[in-house]
C-alpha cells in the first residue's frame, strides 16, 4: 500500500541502502526510497507519511550522513530532483536538491558572487542552509534572504532572521519534522574570471589539504571557540588512527574517512574516543557537525 502511494508521486525504489546514497559509502537497507518528482508531491509525501505515522528521513546528497547497519523500515526521502533554479534582479531562487558546487560555478560564469565560498562543498542548497555550512569566513546565513519551508504540512517562507543561524546552526535543527524546500539568495555582480580563478585557488587549496578523493562525511567536528578541532586531535595523538575501515586522515585529521568495509559503529567508536581524548586533556568537549542517523 505505501510503495503503491509513492510510485504515483515520484520515482520508487525498495532495493536501495545508505551505503549508496551517503558519502561515507555506509548504512543498511532501506524498505522504501522515493524520489518526488516536484515540491507539490513532497509535500503530498509527506503529509501522507505524518497521518499515517509512518517514519521517513529526507535526505539531500548525503554529504553529511553517518548511518547504521540495520534495516530502515520507514520512508527515505532524497530531494535530488528538486534541481531547479533561477535568478531575478540578482537573487537566486534555488530548490533544495541544487547542488552548490555546480550551481556556484554557473554563477560565477554569468558573473554572480554569493557561493563561492561553498564552491568545494559537495553538498546540496537544502543541506547547506540546514547546517548553515561554511567556509573561508563565509556561511550561508550571510546570503540566504529567505527559506521555503515545509512546517507542519505546509510550506512557508522564513526570512533570515527567522531562520535562527548560528555557527553551523539553523532553526531547522530544533525541529527535525520540518524540511527546507526551497531558498533565496542575495547575489552579487562580480568581474566573472575573478570569481572563478577565486574558486579554483579554493578547490586547489582543498586538494592539498584534504582527502577528498575518499570516502568521508567532510568535517567530523565543529571547531570550537578559539581554535581547530584538528589541532585538539592532532594533540592526542590521533591523526592517522585506524580501526577496522575507519581512519583518522593523515591530511586532515578533523576527516574521519572509510578507506573500505567500514561501519557506523566503527566511525562512531573512534568519534567517541576522540570526544573523551580531548575533554580529559583539553576539557574541552568536541562536537559533532556529521548528523547521525540510525545508528
Amino acid at each position: 500500500m505505501i510503495a503503491q502511494f509513492l510510485k504515483q508521486h515520484g520515482e520508487y525504489h525498495d532495493d536501495k541502502t545508505f551505503k549508496d546514497l551517503t558519502t561515507l559509502k555506509m548504512g543498511g537497507h532501506i524498505r522504501h526510497f522515493i524520489v518526488p518528482h516536484s515540491i507539490d508531491d513532497l509535500v503530498i509525501i509527506v503529509n501522507y507519511l505524518k497521518t499515517n505515522r509512518i517514519s521517513y528521513k529526507i535526505i539531500g546528497n548525503g554529504s553529511n550522513l553517518v548511518c547504521g547497519e540495520s534495516e530502515y523500515d520507514g520512508v527515505v526521502i532524497s530531494l535530488r530532483k528538486l534541481d531547479s533554479y533561477e535568478i531575478n534582479n540578482d537573487e537566486l531562487y534555488a530548490e533544495a536538491g541544487v547542488m552548490v558546487p555546480l550551481l556556484a560555478n554557473n554563477l560565477a560564469k554569468q558573473g554572480y558572487s554569493a557561493l563561492e565560498f561553498a564552491a568545494g562543498i559537495p553538498g546540496c542548497i537544502g543541506g547547506l542552509v540546514y547546517m548553515n555550512a561554511g567556509a573561508y569566513k563565509g556561511s550561508m546565513s550571510d546570503i540566504v534572504k529567505e527559506t521555503l519551508v515545509l512546517k507542519d504540512g505546509e510550506l512557508i517562507w522564513l526570512n533570515n532572521d527567522e531562520m535562527d543561524f548560528s555557527y553551523r546552526h539553523s532553526i531547522l535543527q530544533d525541529h527535525p519534522r520540518w524540511a527546507i524546500v526551497a531558498a533565496k539568495i542575495n547575489l552579487t555582480r562580480k568581474d566573472s574570471q575573478e570569481i572563478l580563478d577565486l574558486m579554483a585557488d579554493r578547490l586547489r587549496r582543498r586538494k592539498e589539504t584534504q582527502p577528498l578523493e575518499m570516502a568521508s562525511a567532510g568535517s567530523c567536528f565543529r571547531n570550537p571557540e578559539g581554535t581547530f578541532a584538528w589541532k585538539l586531535i592532532d594533540g592526542i595523538g590521533y591523526r592517522g588512527k585506524k580501526v577496522n575501515g575507519i581512519c583518522v586522515s593523515e591530511k586532515h585529521s578533523n576527516f574521519i574517512v572509510n578507506e573500505g568495509g567500514g561501519t557506523a559503529d566503527d566511525y562512531l567508536g573512534v568519534v567517541y574516543q576522540i570526544i573523551d581524548g580531548v575533554k580529559e586533556k583539553y576539557g574541552i568537549k568536541l562536537v559533532m557537525e556529521v548528523e547521525k542517523f540510525n545508528c
